[in-house]
């Protein structure tokens, strides 16, 4: 009774210093071993100079990317990983980059190759793939409204989208269905004058801010999908964070609610009468997202190989030890493997030859790679393997919701089964009854 009533009265004297309200040390001063993530490596995985493969262009874009997410993001991308909130500070720096929209065409758009796209999403997920998520996401939506919307709405909405004055989310994920994307519940009435959207959505990246939202509704008439352009603060619709998070915590994905949301007939996307309309879309996104957890493997290892140069254990530096030299073996190795696969696909789609069974085997193999490149990182960093100020943790947390996205690890194995089968396995087959015997 009496130690609690003497800890009472301590705590409650918050106007005096107190190891209870001290705040916590900087790492460099708690850690001075080895540099946090904050100050990033140097990029040293390119083991097999797969920059010899790219154009001039694509080397110059690469490195301008890299120095921007080193410079800008680095310091700050911890902190509010952390707090799980965007750095809306850094939106119009991003916008000098001139990469929003990445493959889009239209006004004030890049334009840019697959390859180069593809190349510059991987830096930014590099340093940071909440940011390279936020620009994917965005310019998704940029997409599906260049290939499928009139030409009056890409005069209307490219330009500001490409300079990132508005930003953009793909709302096509229901709470009912995930990798059964094609079975949309939310239903769009066609009604005077326009249609009226009912239904809900999740995990919409960038929803809780987008000022353009693409939403994917069923036509109650044709029972078609098509595709909407809605604006933020519409009568009836809301959209709210999704909280608790352990991967991607920057990213605010959300919770949409259609409820009796009127869409004007000029905001109907005229190209987009079908499921199979996305794949206009889903084709390049597949493999941008592969893309991720190579700039994601190549952040990890530039950060473990500096790290174990630098910190030192019984009398030599971590670099020195077997053990951790044939982990960082494997994870460059993966590294490499990973890259070709990457750049690959690239060419596949860039001739037109890419398949859906293609995009799969590339997203699924090389998520499941980067899967092993990052949990060894996370070993060899030991106790600051855990902490997401020099990076791994924050890259292995990171990981697990793009090994997700964008088709599930196995539903990716089973398209590309699919195709190399002719035999479509994605649902239980029927049950027969059971015999009482």
């Amino acid at each position: 009774m009496t130690l609690h009533s003497n800890f009472q009265d301590e705590t409650d004297k918050s106007d005096k210093p107190s190891y209870f309200h001290s705040p916590p040390l900087d790492v460099s001063v708690a850690f001075p071993q080895a540099t946090p993530a904050s100050v990033f490596p140097p990029s040293v995985s390119d083991f097999y100079q797969f920059d010899d493969l790219l154009s001039p262009e694509e080397q110059s874009l690469r490195k301008k990317v890299r120095a921007f997410m080193e410079k800008e993001v680095a310091p700050i991308m911890a902190e509010y990983w952390e707090k799980a909130e965007f750095p809306f500070e850094i939106v119009p720096k991003l916008a000098h980059l001139g990469i929003a929209g990445y493959t889009t065409k239209g006004p004030g758009c890049p334009g840019l190759s697959v390859t180069t796209s593809a190349i510059a999403n991987a830096e930014v997920a590099r340093v940071d793939a909440s940011c390279s998520t936020f620009l994917l996401v965005h310019s998704v939506g940029m997409l599906t409204i260049a290939l499928c919307g009139s030409e009056e709405q890409r005069q209307k909405y490219l330009l500001p989208l490409a300079q990132l004055k508005t930003i953009a989310c793909w709302a096509l994920t229901e709470p009912d269905y995930g990798s059964d994307a094609s079975h949309v519940n939310t239903t769009a009435t066609k009604v005077e004058g326009g249609w009226i959207l009912d239904g809900q959505k999740r995990w919409i990246g960038n929803s809780t801010f987008a000022d353009v939202l693409v939403v994917f509704a069923r036509n109650t008439t044709t029972n078609q999908i098509n595709g909407f352009i809605v604006k933020k603060d519409s009568p009836g619709l809301t959209a709210t964070k999704i909280a608790n998070k352990i991967g991607l915590r920057m990213v605010q994905n959300g919770d949409i609610l259609l409820k009796n949301v009127f869409v004007p007939d000029h905001d109907r996307l005229p190209g987009l009468n079908s499921f199979l309309d996305t794949s206009k879309v889903l084709d390049v996104s597949r493999v941008m997202v592969a893309w991720q957890p190579i700039g994601i493997s190549m952040g990890v290892y530039d950060m473990c190989l500096r790290y174990l140069m630098e910190r030192k254990q019984f009398g030599a530096p971590l670099t020195a030890f077997q053990i951790n030299q044939q982990k960082l073996a494997v994870m460059l190795g993966n590294i490499q493997a990973m890259t070709l696969v990457g750049w690959r696909l690239c060419k596949l789609y860039d001739k037109g030859t890419m398949t859906p069974g293609h995009a799969s085997l590339g997203k699924s193999w090389i998520t499941l790679r980067a899967r092993e490149t990052v949990a060894l990182g996370r070993e060899l960093l030991g106790g600051n393997g855990i902490l997401a100020d020099f990076l791994v943790a924050k890259a292995f947390c990171d990981l697990e919701p793009i090994y997700t996205y964008e088709g599930t690890y196995d539903i990716n194995s089973l398209v590309t089964g699919r195709e190399i089968t002719g035999i479509a396995s994605f649902k239980a087959s029927a049950t027969s009854k059971r015999s009482r015997l």
